[in-house]
């Protein structure tokens, strides 16, 4: 927590303004006792009507004040709590975007999910709490126990008992139910996480028919978490009913001791209800801080979780803009030099020794079966991922010399999984280049042959995406997220599986406008059909992260097992005439 606190330096005024406030009111609390006494001993003893009206005035004017005060307080309170939550989620959220895909993958998006909302709304509660009642509860206890031993010392002894027991009971409290709670969220974790993933892969369970399984799952994770809480729940809820029997315990012996000191005159009757009054103010004040340190407890739980997360480093070494060397090479070249990586807690490399060279305008094809490694090695290409051993450059220099931003500004890159975002198409397409104008976003419709379906919509290129692109369809979402990766006309573009969603006829209409582009950007086209990347000036073929083998189409069929298998199993020798359609239509 103390790490974190860095983010109320802007409420430091709200931080002092809000505990003093709640001092005022205590203040005047711990008066209302003796003014109490004051009117039983003398206006009510003495009849005194005029004193009875003067005191009960002051009494209406320390409750007005102590409310004036109570509200101050709360504003500021509240102020210093909300502004601290929102830095502290704001810095949160930055710095997992500085984190690379080897940390998000290592702590997982559920986990991520529930530190910037239920954590920060939980430390945010602990924050407001505490300013409120961490410095008036103890001020009232202890101030209502000296002035007890202003009315009567052996009637003060029973405060003197009673208070230390409390605390030891509140804070024994306290100390098993913390780790208990850390325990609590772990498990809400869980519930998350499977919560995501049965409701992001809802349609492959309903496919297989999976949801009784799915059900029983969640239910046995959504057990743990629910027991876990009612077992905390049962230790943090001892607080109220040990403290009342104490409290209660106290206040017979301390009626008991004054019965004797009124009976002996040593006691009048107002101080006895003073010194009722101060118990009673104390049981409040003990209470509350039982349920402050309770709310405390899980504040420091989560604020703990969230600075696990806030200290993790990422592992991609970030220079600041203006530091990157001088590019040496030329503008577009891509060079792989005897590169491998390797993911944090895997024992075999993903790619392993791979080596070759991108020229400026190329087309490179990727190929090879599922987990060959070909995803890995173009994330390499935008820093997603750093190599474990060798190097990659762009321009001739190494990409770790970059600044991110500046890297990934020279780099269009279309994900395997197409991901729009809520808005327009307009806004989506602007992700690409924000300052793009009409003729280049219609351009680069036109180029991933999203024009046509763009064009049929009442809206146009105004037409409205939901989150997702749900209403879209998988051909569609491919397409424009082609199209926001054109709109930046970057000089190296890159193709990750991004056209599986296409029939062969619309993947030919797309390679033949990629050839048509004016300032002709390195390529890479990662993909399973050798028709998508036949016409590349360089294929790569990969196996097991290995590279076995490099070069074009028809060399590769004569020299590669390999590839020769995969195209063959694609286009049998009786589809020749299908092959040569769409290489008619690439041409038109």
């Amino acid at each position: 927590m103390k790490n974190l606190l860095v983010y109320i330096k802007d409420y430091k005024k709200e931080c002092v303004l809000g505990p003093l406030f709640k001092l005022l009111e205590a203040g005047f609390d711990l008066t209302v006792p003796l003014v109490t006494a004051a009117i039983i001993d003398y206006g009510i003893a003495n009849e005194d009507k005029g004193y009875i009206m003067k005191y009960g005035g002051i009494l209406l004017l320390l409750a007005l004040i102590g409310l004036a005060c109570s509200i101050t307080a709360q504003y500021f309170a509240a102020k210093a709590a909300v502004g601290f939550a929102a830095n502290l989620r704001h810095a949160l959220f930055s710095h997992i975007e500085k984190l690379s895909f080897s940390e998000i993958d290592q702590i997982g998006t559920s986990t991520l999910i529930t530190r910037m909302t239920s954590d920060i709304n939980q430390v945010q509660s602990g924050v407001n709490m505490a300013l409120r009642l961490f410095l008036r509860s103890p001020f009232i206890v202890f101030g209502a126990m000296i002035l007890a031993f202003f009315i009567d010392i052996q009637a003060a002894l029973v405060f003197a008992i009673v208070i230390p027991l409390l605390a030891l009971v509140i804070f024994g409290i306290m100390g098993i139910s913390m780790p208990l709670y850390k325990k609590v969220q772990g498990a809400l974790d869980k519930v998350l996480g499977s919560t995501r993933e049965n409701l992001t892969g809802i349609r492959v369970i309903r496919a297989f028919h999976r949801e009784a399984e799915e059900e029983e799952q969640f239910c046995r994770e959504n057990n743990f978490l629910a027991k876990s809480q009612l077992f905390v729940g049962r230790i943090a809820a001892l607080t109220n009913p040990v403290t009342y029997v104490m409290i209660n315990g106290a206040l017979v012996v301390l009626l008991w001791i004054s019965g004797i000191r009124v009976h002996a005159g040593s006691l009048t009757s107002g101080e006895v209800i003073a010194l009722i009054n101060y118990l009673s103010q104390i049981l409040v004040e003990l209470i509350k801080l039982a349920n402050t340190i309770v709310l405390s407890n899980k504040a420091l739980a989560c604020a703990a979780r969230i600075e696990s997360v806030m200290s993790v480093q990422s592992s991609l070494a970030v220079r600041e803009a203006g530091q990157s060397e001088t590019a040496v090479g030329k503008r577009g070249q891509v060079v792989f030099e005897n590169v491998s990586m390797c993911y944090q807690g895997s024992q075999e490399p993903s790619v392993t020794m791979v080596d070759f060279t991108a020229e400026p305008g190329e087309t490179i094809g990727i190929i090879g079966g599922t987990g060959s490694g070909k995803s890995t090695l173009v994330n390499l290409i935008p820093r997603f991922y750093d190599v474990t051993e060798g190097c990659v450059k762009v321009d001739g220099q190494d990409v770790r010399s970059y600044p991110i931003k500046e890297l990934r500004e020279r780099i269009g890159i279309v994900m395997q999984k197409a991901v729009l975002f809520k808005g327009t198409i307009r806004e989506n397409l602007l992700w690409g280049n924000e300052n793009a104008g009409e003729e280049e976003l219609m351009e680069a419709l036109e180029l991933s042959q999203s024009i046509e379906f763009v064009e049929k919509k009442e809206d146009g290129i105004d037409s409205f995406v939901e989150q997702g692109g749900r209403n879209l369809s998988g051909g569609q979402r491919q397409r424009l997220t082609i199209a926001r990766a054109l709109v930046r006309k970057p000089e190296i573009l890159i193709f990750d599986d991004s056209t599986s969603a296409l029939d062969y006829a619309t993947d030919a209409r797309l390679r033949g406008g990629l050839k048509r582009l004016s300032y002709r950007p390195t390529i890479f086209m990662v993909s399973q059909r050798t028709s998508s990347i036949r016409h590349a000036d360089k294929i790569i073929v990969l196996e097991d992260g290995e590279v076995i083998g490099i070069g074009t189409h028809d060399e590769l069929l004569e020299n590669c097992q390999v590839y020769a298998e995969i195209h063959y199993s694609q286009y049998q020798k009786d589809k020749g005439a299908a092959s040569g359609k769409e290489e008619e239509s690439e041409n038109r």
